[in-house]
């Protein structure tokens, strides 16, 4: 056990009593205790074109995140838009069967609106610190996409069946380029790849585009979104969890399918617990335990909620005191483990801002 492992169970048993209080009378999620390595949060910060970019920060406790490079960016984008939004980090395998990370995100300026982008954009990293290989997939080039104008929030998953890595975004198109009134609605597709630059054709995988529903105040939806997928794998049930914004009510909402391409079964699930609008939700486990953090953008609050869940179907919130990324001042991200080696490596690189809740 490290030094740092030792500290955060000092601090969680001190804090026992409280928590079992929150989680009896509040109904707040127990905290688990992160057992080991530390965790980065990739993100970016707004629509200006100076926001769009890609910001890291780090924490040891899966909970609490300090900014690295004063929460500046930390990549210098050099291709497609030069901006970027929807970061997913990743680790994954080279070619040589050597460990690394990637960063997969939405290549778009919001400045040149909501449907004008048919990119997405990897970067690889060895160490987390020097990104390489910049990439752009243009969706354009395949055959029904001609007219793409959404590609957005692109994330990889490895399918074990196929024993690949499945990439798997949502994808709309204009039927008529020159009337934008006809924009298509975004559905989900996924392509699979071994190298992150050769993929296959994209199919379909999830969507409500013919779909007629009615909201409670009367609304009526001819087709509805279904944008922001992050897709987990249940190892003790044998279901592929895919989670995205019900696009009626502006929650995150779930279906599950035994294969990472689906079929999906039945109706979806409504599953977040917040007050406000919600899109962007990412979920990743707190190290050496069985639960699992969910968090998300309230995009019209300028904040992030978050929940735990520990079977991917029943959440409790996690108190917003619990919680520490608002000062980040971050858009729709995404957290991956690392290891404590890799931590302090990332501090020394770039130094940590630490910024009260």
């Amino acid at each position: 056990m490290t030094i740092m492992t030792f500290t955060r169970i000092m601090t969680a048993m001190l804090m026992v009593i409280v928590n079992l209080f929150n989680y009896t009378f509040n109904d707040y999620a127990y905290p688990a205790v992160s057992m080991s390595g530390a965790y980065v949060f990739c993100y970016f910060t707004g629509n200006e074109v100076d926001e769009q970019t890609i910001h890291l920060a780090v924490s040891t406790d899966g909970y609490n995140f300090e900014a690295l490079n004063n929460n500046e960016k930390i990549i210098n984008q050099t291709q497609g838009t030069g901006c970027v939004r929807d970061p997913y980090i990743f680790k994954a395998v080279d070619e040589e069967g050597q460990d690394c990370y990637y960063i997969v995100a939405t290549d778009m300026n919001a400045l040149e609106g909501w449907t004008s982008n048919h990119r997405i954009i990897f970067w690889k990293s060895y160490d987390l610190i020097n990104w390489e290989d910049e990439y752009l997939l243009d969706f354009r080039q395949f055959e029904g996409f001609e007219n793409c104008n959404r590609a957005w929030a692109p994330q990889v998953i490895w399918d074990k069946e196929e024993e690949k890595y499945m990439l798997y975004l949502a994808l709309s198109e204009w039927d008529d380029p020159e009337t934008p009134e006809n924009e298509d609605i975004a559905q989900h597709y996924y392509l699979y790849t071994s190298d992150f630059k050769n993929f296959t054709e994209p199919e379909y995988l999830y969507g409500r585009r013919t779909e007629v529903a009615t909201r409670d105040d009367g609304v009526v939806f001819n087709g509805v979104q279904c944008i922001d997928g992050d897709m987990i794998y249940n190892e003790k049930d044998g279901y592929y969890y895919l989670y995205f914004k019900e696009d009626l009510y502006q929650k995150i909402a779930y279906v599950r399918s035994k294969n990472a391409s689906g079929p999906f079964e039945g109706d979806y699930v409504t599953c977040s617990l917040n007050w406000f609008g919600v899109e962007g939700s990412t979920m990743y486990n707190i190290t050496g335990t069985n639960a699992w953090m969910m968090i998300m953008d309230e995009y019209g609050e300028g904040t992030f909620f978050a929940q735990m869940t520990r079977d991917f179907e029943d959440f409790r919130q996690v108190q917003r005191a619990r919680y520490s990324v608002n000062h980040l001042k971050p858009r729709h991200g995404s957290v991956v483990a690392i290891s404590e080696a890799e931590y302090f490596a990332l501090v020394d690189a770039y130094g940590v801002q630490p910024t009260e809740k």
